[in-house]
Parts: C-alpha cells; sequence; structure tokens
C-alpha cells in the first residue's frame, strides 16, 4: 500500500482495513503471493496506526500538562501500583 494512500485514510478505516485483512487471511486459501502481500499491508497498517496513537497520546499529554502544571489529575494508569493499589482498597 503506498504511503500517500495511507496518509489520507482515517485512523477508523485504517483499523477496518486491518480487520478485513486478518480476515482473509484467517480464511487461509489466499495463495501465498498474496497472503504475502496481504501481510506487507497490514504491518504497513499497524505500524501507522501505532503512529497515530502515539501522536494523540503526546496530545493528551500536552493538554493535560498545561503552562502553569497540571490541569487535570492523573487518570489510574499514571499511577504507580502503591498509588493505585491504595486507591482501590477502599473499594
Amino acid at each position: 500500500m503506498a504511503e500517500k494512500k495511507l496518509e489520507s485514510m482515517s485512523f477508523e478505516k485504517k483499523l477496518a482495513r486491518l480487520e478485513e485483512i486478518v480476515r482473509l487471511m484467517e480464511q487461509g486459501d489466499a495463495p501465498l503471493n498474496a497472503s504475502l502481500a496481504l501481510y506487507t499491508e497490514g504491518a504497513e497498517l499497524i505500524r501507522e496506526c501505532a503512529r497515530e496513537l502515539d501522536e494523540a497520546e503526546q496530545s493528551v499529554k500536552l493538554l493535560r500538562k498545561g503552562p502553569n502544571g497540571p490541569l487535570l489529575k492523573p487518570m489510574e494508569d499514571d499511577l504507580d501500583d502503591d498509588e493505585y493499589y491504595g486507591l482501590c482498597s477502599g473499594i
């Protein structure tokens, strides 16, 4: 898949295409060359989706940080184990 084509696709369309590729490969009836082409396309889609997710995560971190310190409390995923289990002990 051409890099330009990937860049023009939305994240959701990339995921949908990746799901389609997985279904096609799981059927197991594609010739070897077609399977290899699907695998290559899927690997490119995974790489591109991971890049987009990383960028989105960085944007969220910047938005949460703010110019004068944190705007929001950390999400539970941002807590270390002791902090997390301390919160959970009251449940």
